[in-house]
């Protein structure tokens, strides 16, 4: 398959790689090029702001949860149709798994998925010594597959001399730099950036910001590179692979998707599989709807910020009390991280103010002075919850600077690289909940289990 990419990647978090990915897609956009974006790795909130840019859901990939063949083809299966394929890394280019290996990194991405790489360098206080920087990350890895350097934070007088040292010393093109540019921020908070729809004249700033890239950088010399990116080989199904993937419902169910500013945070990748797998999936707001929608089969509480919204989660009784009655009833639900709070007894929001829940599994979320949990884990399912024949391993994630007095025992949770490790997740019934992030694609008889279920449940209720 022939998919025309590129990675943007940087030394470090904070060099602006979200910022400079979203003002090319917008530029890309604006040629009237169809694109797609892709986040690497376990992130939320900057596929959100690609989204707004490109008008389609970006996508995740993430060497951590899927094999190369997976890999390939959740980018063939997305972008195969597209002009362009922009990939935004993490952290900086070669930090992976344990903070110790390249595992997961964006290096490991631009190695599975054979693209070349653009590297973003913050030049805020550097000159000479941008070319040091550069070439040690050229030169840290044979096969860095670093194609062209972006200079961000640089003065429109210093890029044509740090532009010639750089391409005559290390042979690497420069395609552009781009200036400091005071009003087009992204700010963060606990969990990462602002959403796009709390950030205001957001299109307009960015719609700036593109216009000055336009200028600044060789936006065709950007796309010459993304078209030399060799044919991929992608499979043209995963079935083989595992044949969960090939599973289908002999008729749909209904399946309540909660949806808002509290409940927010998606891999599209995992909705889309279990819309083929024969999930209808119905937005609902536990913040503002009065009841659930009407003849559901089951409910997907993910994460997101309900410690924002803690007054108006506690304000709406009925559908805290709905929640409580349809889950006690034997309705089928995954919830994690914010989901999996909702459901406690209590959760103390982000002034400290204890808010009643939905009351279905016991206990309390509570703030934490720091990130309780952070990075990539594997599952171990515990003895006593092991059916027959179950897959009793996986990998998941974890990012949230809240903890609760009763996190669940279910599964235990290994972090890779290091000995650390603890239970977690409730399982009981239909029911699975916890803190963990879970994507389908890794260990997709999660979306099996959770559909059959539902199916169970539907046959049930005639």
């Amino acid at each position: 398959m022939k998919i025309p990419r590129i990675l943007l990647a940087a030394g470090a978090s904070g060099s602006g790689k979200t910022l400079l990915t979203c003002g090319l897609l917008q530029a890309l956009i604006n040629r009237g090029i169809n694109t797609a974006s892709f986040k690497c790795g376990p992130d939320y909130i900057d596929p959100m702001f690609h989204s707004r840019i490109i008008g389609t859901k970006s996508r995740n990939l993430d060497t951590f949860f899927t094999s190369k063949s997976r890999t390939r083809y959740l980018l063939g299966k997305n972008a195969g149709d597209c002009g362009i394929a922009v990939m935004e890394g993490v952290m900086g280019y070669y930090d992976g798994v344990g903070g110790t290996t390249c595992r997961a990194s964006a290096y490991d991405l631009a190695c599975v998925t054979d693209t070349p790489v653009i590297l973003i360098v913050n030049s805020r206080g550097m000159s000479v010594s941008l070319a040091a920087y550069i070439r040690g990350f050229l030169e840290y890895r044979p096969d860095s597959r670093i194609r062209g350097v972006i200079f961000n934070q640089m003065s429109p007088m210093l890029y044509p001399r740090m532009k010639k040292l750089v391409q005559e010393e290390l042979g690497v093109p420069v395609f552009g730099y781009v200036p400091k540019v005071e009003d087009c921020v992204l700010e963060s908070r606990h969990l990462g950036l602002y959403l796009p729809e709390e950030i205001p004249a957001l299109q307009e700033k960015l719609n700036r910001l593109a216009g000055i890239m336009e200028k600044s950088l060789d936006i065709p010399g950007i796309l010459r590179l993304a078209d030399s990116a060799p044919e991929l080989s992608v499979p043209e199904d995963l079935s083989s692979e595992d044949p969960a993937f090939a599973f289908r419902l002999p008729r749909k169910v209904r399946i309540g998707l909660a949806s808002d500013s509290a409940f927010c945070f998606f891999y599209e990748d995992n909705l889309n599989l279990l819309r083929e797998m024969g999930a209808e999936l119905i937005p609902f707001s536990p913040r503002e709807d009065p009841a659930l929608p009407e003849n559901l089969d089951g409910l997907l509480l993910y994460g997101g910020y309900p410690e924002l919204s803690g007054a108006d989660l506690e304000r709406n009784v009925s559908m805290r009390e709905a929640v409580r009655r349809r889950i006690l009833e034997g309705m089928p639900v995954l919830a994690e991280c914010g989901g999996f709070m909702y459901l406690l007894e209590e959760m103390e929001d982000m002034d400290g103010v204890s808010r009643k829940m939905a009351g279905v599994l016991p206990g309390r979320a509570y703030r934490t002075p720091r990130l309780s949990r952070f990075g990539y884990i594997r599952l171990e399912k515990n003895g006593e919850f092991s059916g027959e024949g179950e897959r009793k391993t996986f990998p998941a994630h974890e990012f949230h600077y809240f903890d609760a007095t009763d996190c669940g025992c279910a599964y235990h949770a290994s972090k890779p690289e290091s000995g650390r490790g603890w239970d977690c997740i409730h399982e009981k019934g239909r029911l699975l909940a916890g803190f963990p992030h879970l994507y389908y694609y890794a260990a997709p008889e999660i979306a099996v289990n959770f559909l059959e279920n539902c199916r169970r449940y539907q046959a049930e209720r005639g």
